[in-house]
């Protein structure tokens, strides 16, 4: 990031470090903070205990940083800059101003769209897992299947999620409820041969998959499993293999309904 800067002149530095931020990459997923907003120290409480050189970052932000220092110190409060917007954005986003501008953004889907084939493509909304800084990168929340995804940027992928915090998705539909869709009644069925797998088996396999696992993790502590019908190393090894159908189901309930039970 400091390269960029590299090309421009000192007053294109501290004259238009927001629009230079806004406008980097990987910074799509923040808005622009209005600079009343910043100006306001009501706004801003506390947050000179958490961030290193905190003035000298809000100068850089507000654009009357005019201190004379080195690279080195200049990077340091670039990167206090930074991390003091984020927490900035954090608050904002969640006032009448801010929301309208995530409001712009996400339904251009700015923020991406959800991966999941029944949600067609709905838009995300970026969200934190907790609204402690450094802790969790930033997620993105999809309204419609009411799930959580990764960013598929690894730019975007190393964004801090305190900096949009855990309750803003929320308050967003809260304020805008005609942004809530109906959700997805559309499941994918497992089906074999165009039978519906039946759900006891799917329960089955994956409590067969579940005591395999605990075995082998009992026999490297060496200890009694308990269990009556004890297997052997081999015989867990082939549980996890095989994914067979039970022709006998298959002739006996497959041909007769529209369900069928599939072993494992």
């Amino acid at each position: 990031m400091m390269d960029e800067f590299a090309s421009e002149s000192d007053s294109d530095y501290t004259s238009y470090w927001r629009d230079w931020f806004i406008s980097s990459r990987g910074n799509e997923y923040f808005c622009e903070i209005d600079e009343d907003y910043l100006t306001d120290r009501f706004n801003l409480t506390g947050l000179n205990t958490e961030v290193q050189y905190y003035q000298y970052a809000l100068d850089l932000i507000t654009d009357v940083f005019d201190l004379d220092c080195d690279d080195e110190m200049r990077e340091t409060i670039e990167k206090s800059a930074r991390h003091l917007y984020g927490l900035i954005h954090a608050r904002y986003i969640v006032t009448t101003r801010g929301l309208a501008k995530m409001l712009d953004k996400y339904k251009k889907a700015d923020f991406g769209k959800c991966p999941r084939v029944f949600c067609c493509s709905h838009p995300l909304l970026p969200m934190g897992q907790t609204d402690t800084p450094n802790q969790k990168p930033v997620k993105l929340y999809c309204v419609r299947c009411e799930d959580v995804y990764n960013p598929k940027s690894s730019r975007h992928a190393a964004i801090d999620g305190a900096y949009f915090g855990t309750s803003f998705h929320n308050i967003m539909f809260q304020v805008y409820p005609a942004l809530v869709p109906p959700k997805s009644s559309e499941r994918y069925i497992p089906r074999v041969y165009g039978f519906k797998v039946h759900a006891s088996a799917a329960l089955i396999r994956w409590q067969n998959t579940q005591r395999a696992e605990m075995l082998r993790r009992l026999r490297k502590l060496e200890v009694e499993s308990g269990f009556k019908d004890d297997v052997a190393e081999d015989d867990l090894d082939e549980e996890d293999d095989e994914d067979e159908i039970d022709i006998e189901a298959l002739e006996n309930e497959g041909l007769g309904g529209d369900a069928m039970h599939v072993v494992g």
